[in-house]
């Protein structure tokens, strides 16, 4: 996957795995590992030890999950869609392949 069309802060949907289905925003990309990691989904346990700052126990973190399980949730009718790139007055735009519109 040489170009990335999802970012931070877009709303995807889970299209494989354990969580199809569920849908969150993206919190961080790693490019390197070509993976995401999405708020609500693919949770995970975690034994904290307590400290000043936190009291410690189980705590729930996500994990990320690879990007091609994901796929970008169309604003405009709110179904998942492929996302297009179209040049518009020099710069590039996405667009969604589902209904042609922008994304913002």
């Amino acid at each position: 996957m040489n170009r990335w069309r999802i970012r931070k802060g877009d709303t995807v949907q889970v299209i494989a795995g354990k969580d199809r289905g569920a849908r969150g925003e993206i919190l961080e990309v790693l490019r390197e590992k070509r993976r995401v990691i999405v708020k609500g989904v693919n949770l995970c346990v975690k034994h904290q030890k307590p400290s000043v700052s936190s009291p410690g126990g189980l705590m729930k973190a996500e994990r990320s999950i690879h990007a091609s399980n994901v796929m970008l949730v169309d604003s405009s009718d709110d179904k998942p869609t492929r996302v297009g790139v179209k040049i518009e007055n020099g710069k590039k735009a996405r667009v969604s392949k589902r209904t042609g519109s922008a994304i913002n």
